[in-house]
């Protein structure tokens, strides 16, 4: 019988992780602060976990999947977290994206309880999840990756699951991941607004590029948003600033210049200050074209 999975965090991305874990045939324990996708994935057949250390006791294979650093030390490290009733030999496998350092801190405690945490930020948004085709940057242990690679291939592209490197590397790559797609959005939205601008159909000007050497996912996906104006997440906005916070928190402590990436933080900070946190990061787009005029 395959091993039991405990999954810690069941909103955008979370539910159809932990329901594509069912539906691949793995006993899977659930916990999450709301209570709705909980119920939902007790109806499909997975067993409620009461606490983050409920899930601990019944499960030696632990996904956590929450918003930001904080929440994933609450859920492991906190009161009634995950780390204080952790069985021997557990793998902890937090696919949140958080700061390369509190992911490192994590993994040496983890260890220290004779568990392995691998860090695994994913990519592909919503639409991944719910297939199962997410890209999956993994950094800890080689050995600890191997044992659950057919856990992440369940959830993502078994092409697209890539162990990076040590403690804090799968954080590291998701990180530079945010850097492009950030980075793309802002050109991709003002090649829009240019040919907006001209009177030329900025929707043909999308089909062409994604024809040739400027074609990208986020030109497809997010150019497609941004020209329909439909900003239903996907990936919140206030996610994506906070990754990029962990970016530019991160280039400082390296010392790496990042000029573009820099003018792609000011537009964020200027989406969230529009009150634009709630919807798709794509809105970003529609920051440009204000600016642009385009209304």
């Amino acid at each position: 019988m395959p091993e039991t999975i405990g999954f810690i965090g069941l909103g955008l991305m979370g539910k159809p992780m932990a329901a594509n874990l069912l539906k691949a045939g793995y006993p899977v324990v659930v916990n999450s602060r709301s209570q709705g996708p909980v119920e939902e994935l007790v109806a499909a057949g997975a067993r409620r976990g009461a606490s983050p250390a409920d899930v601990a006791r019944q499960a030696t294979r632990i996904i956590t999947m929450v918003p930001d650093s904080p929440d994933v030390e609450l859920v492991l490290d906190g009161p009634n977290g995950a780390f204080s009733a952790l069985q021997p030999g557990t793998i902890v496998i937090d696919m949140s994206s958080i700061a390369p350092a509190v992911a490192r801190r994590l993994a040496d405690k983890a260890a220290a309880l004779g568990a392995v945490m691998l860090d695994a930020p994913v990519s592909g948004g919503d639409i991944g999840a719910i297939n199962g085709t997410l890209s999956i940057m993994v950094g800890g242990d080689a050995a600890a990756f191997a044992t659950v690679k057919p856990i992440f291939d369940v959830l993502g592209n078994p092409e697209k699951v890539i162990h990076i490197g040590g403690p804090g590397a799968g954080q590291l790559c998701k990180l530079c991941n945010q850097m492009v797609i950030g980075g793309t959005l802002a050109v991709a939205a003002e090649a829009l607004a240019l040919a907006k601008k001209s009177g030329v159909d900025a929707g043909k000007v999308r089909e062409a590029l994604l024809g040739g050497f400027a074609q990208s996912r986020v030109l497809e996906v997010h150019g497609d948003r941004a020209l329909k104006g439909t900003f239903k997440p996907g990936f919140k906005t206030h996610l994506f600033a906070k990754d990029m916070r962990n970016v530019v928190a991160t280039l400082a402590e390296l010392e790496c210049p990042a000029p573009v990436t820099a003018v792609v933080q000011q537009l964020l900070h200027a989406t969230m200050a529009a009150g634009r946190g709630e919807d798709d990061n794509s809105i970003m787009a529609k920051t440009v074209f204000d600016i642009a005029g385009l209304r």
